[in-house]
């Protein structure tokens, strides 16, 4: 079983349940998905560049990818139906848990003149999303071996009803939220 997920069952679930005085432990929040996503543009022209995306994505979740395809042509940005224009992984149980205790501790603090993430990005149903600028904050990732520096979108979904119940799961679990 994942650190994070030990953590949650012993010491934030317990919390959650005192703090907003829920009258049954299923309705205490946990954390049901994180969906991480990359967007290129770019791809359309380069089918390389859907490799690498791909690949990282592998390295830093541990888990493969899907590439995503236009749903619609939209004439504009020379994109027909159907073809690649991103990547995305969904973690859910313990790869889930793993990842968000290494996004926290690891890899955030890597982020240059880093002050805490926004505690402003919650979608008003529970949910949570972050983005990031560069890839290159992971661990996993090499810095020699990239060949473009992407962002990346990741999203926290939760089963919280609130915006204030997911904010304070997250900061239990260790979200550095800024002051």
């Amino acid at each position: 079983m994942a650190r994070l997920n030990e953590y949650y069952k012993k010491e934030v679930a317990p919390a959650l349940m005192k703090k907003f005085g829920y009258k049954s432990v299923m309705q205490i929040p946990k954390l049901e998905k994180v969906v991480i996503n990359v967007g290129c543009g770019e791809a359309r022209d380069n089918a390389k560049m859907i490799e690498a995306i791909v690949s990282d994505l592998g390295k830093i979740t541990g888990q493969k990818a899907i590439v995503c395809k236009a749903k619609k042509s939209v004439a504009n940005f020379k994109l027909r139906a159907g073809m690649n224009i991103g990547a995305k992984v969904t973690l859910r149980s313990d790869r889930m848990y793993e990842f968000v205790d290494r996004f926290f501790n690891v890899t955030l603090p890597r982020v240059r003149d880093f002050r805490g993430i926004s505690a402003n990005s919650f979608d008003g149903r529970g949910n949570y999303s972050v983005g990031l600028k560069e890839q290159l904050i992971f661990p996993e990732i090499e810095y020699d071996k990239i060949d473009k520096v992407r962002g990346m979108d990741i999203c926290f979904v939760t089963t919280a009803k609130t915006d204030e119940e997911a904010r304070e799961l997250l900061a239990l679990m260790g979200a550095p939220f800024a002051k």
